[in-house]
């Protein structure tokens, strides 16, 4: 389950997207969440990757 976007971020460069990712660990169980700040264009990889 992923989260895409709660703030989108302009550089005079290029769009930024903070992104979200919902992780649940193998060992207990619990929920933790990955966040980062990527171009728009590298969205879908990163969910990918992580």
């Amino acid at each position: 389950m992923a989260k895409k976007t709660v703030a989108s971020l302009q550089t005079k460069d290029k769009n930024l997207t903070k992104v979200i990712k919902m992780v649940k660990s193998p060992k207990t169980g619990a929920y933790t969440f990955k966040e980062e700040i990527v171009p728009n264009d590298k969205i879908k990889e990163w969910f990918e990757k992580n």
